[in-house]
Formats: structure tokens, sequence, C-alpha cells
């Protein structure tokens, strides 16, 4: 699985939010790469389109 960060301006933006909040949640940083990680993955797997996801096509990921 790829696991590159996404050349997408609008999704680094989700990815930094993201971020942020596990960050000010107080996560362990091996939690917060574990999370990271898997929103790059599905970031490329969906061409970085990640705002719109249904739960239909997480599952289908997943």
């Amino acid at each position: 699985m790829d696991t590159s960060m996404p050349n997408d301006p609008q999704f680094n933006e989700y990815y930094r939010k993201h971020l942020q909040y596990l960050k000010l949640a107080g996560l362990q940083p091996k939690t917060i790469e574990a999370y990271s990680r898997a929103i790059r993955r599905i970031g490329n797997y969906f061409d970085c389109r990640v705002e719109n996801l249904t739960t239909d096509q997480l599952l289908d990921y997943f």
C-alpha cells in the first residue's frame, strides 16, 4: 500500500488538521503515526478526495 504523502493541496490541509486534532487529543506519537499513515493510504487510494467519502466506499476499502 502506498503510504507516501499525496500531492494535493486540499488533502494536505485536511491532513494537517487531522494531525492537529490527534495531537490535541493527547494521543501517543506511535498512535498518531498509525492513524496518519492510514489517512495517507486512504488519500492515495481515493485520489485525495476524502472529504466526500461514503460509508459504502470506506467499507469497500477496508
